[in-house]
């Protein structure tokens, strides 16, 4: 039996799709396990884009970056649009993530990860946290910590605004990217065979 990831983002300037990556790799590596990519802003609207695919899904992973304290405004066209799921309750029961990244460490990204907590409860899904200790907040650790943002709600990553998503967000942002997305992965087997 298959178990389907769906990941849906934004991505205004590269990083957050980077991260969108990174995740799929992980959620990926994992076996009897298909992932697939959506651009939210394909998504604007309840009456195009691949919103079979979503409801078909076992898990839904929600991400962008994060905007002036809030998910970025695509992707709040894309949960809005999702209002049209909410009344048949589509997508009550399957599990949901989310990820978040900004150029600030801080950048009030907690804001963004709670966007997307509400509006999974609001659809009846399961949320999946991140799972993982806090790294970089000790004497000895390094930026190349896992988790070095120190997030527990959800993925956050951190890209320097004078580099391109080529170089960031760095290795261990990347890294800690595709141990989230294999953990929601093995969170929608172990959810499948529940059922």
């Amino acid at each position: 039996m298959t178990t389907n990831v769906a990941i849906v983002y934004h991505s205004g300037y590269g990083h957050t799709a980077a991260v969108a990556e990174h995740v799929a790799k992980g959620a990926g590596e994992v076996p009897g396990v298909e992932v697939s990519l959506y651009k939210a802003e394909d998504l604007a609207s309840p009456d195009k884009g691949p919103w079979d695919q979503l409801a078909a899904a076992d898990a839904i992973i929600f991400g962008a970056p994060t905007y002036m304290g809030s998910a970025s405004a695509p992707f709040k066209q894309f949960a809005d649009a999702s209002s049209k799921v909410w009344f048949t309750q589509g997508w009550k029961d399957k599990l949901a993530a989310g990820f978040t990244n900004s150029g600030s460490w801080s950048g009030d990204k907690l804001n963004t990860l709670v966007q997307f907590v509400i509006l999974a409860s609001q659809q009846g899904m399961n949320w999946v946290s991140l799972g993982m200790m806090p790294g970089f907040n000790k004497k000895g650790s390094t930026p190349e910590d896992l988790n070095r943002v120190g997030s527990y709600l959800g993925l956050m990553t951190q890209s320097n605004i004078d580099e391109g998503p080529d170089t960031a967000p760095i290795a261990s942002d990347r890294k800690t990217a595709e141990l989230f997305g294999r953990r929601v992965a093995e969170a929608a087997i172990r959810w499948n065979k529940a059922k």
